[in-house]
């Protein structure tokens, strides 16, 4: 396993490319981001997403995530109208989840089976939008909590300790939280808050 320590709020251009090579080489990343820390593979990567699902021990019922750079990019993998994109606009970047009714552009292995829904964010982490735009595309993650476990893994020693011989790529910058996103779902007329989290909820409705 490698570890990179980045600068939490400037990033090493060099170490974020060589990150990006991790993750275009089927790797797993766990990395900070400005909720918990995650772990991270490429979206059409299926070996490394099985991996990513085996660490966590979930199925595929459990939606994962798609962390996106904007929401240009957002708009390719969910269907959203002019009212849920300007809903989107004002909440982002940030530390949110949303939860939306997927594309064809999403792999059926990744939406939720019966619903058809995907999990989409843009983080305001420099470390996690430095790392997108040097990949160039969308990358799938999940809260790096373990199995029987309450909590999220924050600290990098601990990290490395657990996980050096399941994961390729650590990266240490800005410190790990404990809170994971809000997640919000906005499959119905209004959004609903589905998990209470690191993002504040404040009046959240779309405006008509």
């Amino acid at each position: 396993m490698k570890r990179f320590s980045v600068h939490p709020l400037n990033p090493q251009r060099r170490l974020m490319q060589q990150s990006a090579d991790v993750l275009r080489s089927s790797g797993l990343v766990a990395m900070p981001t400005d909720a918990c820390y995650v772990l991270a593979c490429r979206l059409g990567d299926k070996a490394a997403v099985d991996r990513l699902r085996q660490i966590r021990g979930v199925d595929e019922k459990h939606l994962l995530t798609l962390m996106c750079r904007d929401l240009s990019e957002l708009a390719q993998y969910a269907q959203v109208d002019n009212r849920q994109y300007r809903f989107l606009k004002e909440w982002t970047p940030g530390a949110y989840t949303f939860i939306l009714p997927a594309t064809k552009e999403v792999p059926r292995r990744l939406m939720h089976p019966s619903r058809k829904t995907v999990g989409l964010r843009v983080p305001s982490s420099p470390t996690v939008r430095t790392l997108l735009e040097e990949l160039g595309e969308p990358v799938l993650s999940a809260t790096l909590i373990l199995p029987g476990e309450t909590e999220p893994l924050s600290d990098p020693e601990d990290i490395e300790h657990r996980l050096a011989k399941l994961i390729d790529l650590l990266i240490e910058g800005e410190p790990g939280r404990l809170e994971p996103t809000t997640v919000i779902d906005m499959t119905g007329d209004e959004p609903m808050v589905a998990r209470a989290g690191l993002g504040p909820i404040g009046e959240m409705t779309l405006a008509r």
